[in-house]
């Protein structure tokens, strides 16, 4: 069993944290709200810390799970002040490739291990430990690291060298946007003449249109429930890294730009907060 630490107790980090302490590692938590951090202790077994400095000393590997680039490089920072030498740090952030680099960069001057493993299937994957992991790193960090990420992670990919989970992960948003807009309008559709919408989802799931989204969101999306789920600003803080990606490497995402605008009209209808299934009800909103 590992000595751990996990900074960062959201919807995600929460759960996955739970994870490690039932699989019997040794965990060690900080969030920058003390009341989660609280609430995470009474439910599972481990020690709540006042300071990423002290959650992080001695630990075997420091996991993070939080907002963006610069909370990252904060919480990197304090870490790395106190952790050993031949530890690994795993971050499980959503954040830009160029951070992921700096940060290995500077864990190897120190003399420890740095992962970038963003992860895919949401805080329902985070709570049933079915999680998707996506890193980039050495592969001696994350052979070390993998068995313990075992314990909320079903799926777990060294895709290449640091950075590189990063942008496996825009990949994941891209595509995930573009399946989303793609249901939205073949709902929209199916809808708007007049078809047995159930019917029409039964006849179409299993052939080549089937997706991980229409299994589990077109029911939600045809009632119109959208309180649950990965954010809509999530969605455009991610879309805003890849586009920004995008504009460094040149790739063409008109799909993924048009989306994002898109996502923006939902924001403005009062969808914030709205699953990212939502794009349907932009289409849906009465017309003036």
């Amino acid at each position: 069993m590992a000595k751990t630490a996990f900074i960062g107790l959201g919807v995600m980090g929460a759960p996955m944290a739970g994870h490690l302490s039932s699989a019997g590692h040794d965990v060690a938590v900080y969030n920058r709200s003390e009341d989660k951090a609280r609430d995470w202790a009474q439910k599972h077994k481990g020690r709540t810390y006042s300071s990423i400095e002290n959650a992080a000393l001695g630990a075997d590997i420091v996991f993070s799970c939080v907002g963006n680039d610069r909370d990252l490089r904060e919480v990197f920072d304090a870490a790395a002040s106190t952790m050993r030498k031949g530890a690994i740090f795993v971050d499980h952030t959503t954040a830009s490739a160029e951070i992921a680099r700096e940060l290995a960069g500077k864990a190897e001057e120190r003399g420890f291990g740095f992962l970038d493993a963003p992860v895919s299937g949401g805080q329902a994957g985070a709570e049933s430990g079915k999680l998707t992991v996506m890193a980039g790193g050495a592969p001696s960090d994350f052979a070390e690291a993998q068995p313990i990420m075992a314990a909320y992670a079903a799926n777990m990919t060294l895709v290449g060298p640091a950075g590189s989970g990063q942008l496996a992960k825009m990949v994941n948003q891209i595509c995930i946007a573009g399946v989303l807009q793609g249901l939205a309008e073949g709902l929209h559709f199916a809808k708007r003449a007049d078809l047995d919408v159930d019917k029409v989802i039964a006849a179409i799931s299993k052939g080549a249109a089937q997706s991980w989204q229409m299994e589990n969101r077109s029911k939600s999306m045809v009632e119109g429930r959208f309180d649950f789920g990965f954010a809509v600003d999530w969605m455009r803080k991610d879309l805003g890294l890849v586009l920004d990606e995008a504009q460094r490497n040149g790739a063409k995402l008109e799909l993924t730009e048009l989306v994002n605008e898109y996502y923006a009209d939902v924001q403005a209808m009062g969808g914030k907060r709205w699953d990212t299934s939502s794009l349907i009800a932009r289409l849906e909103r009465p017309q003036r």
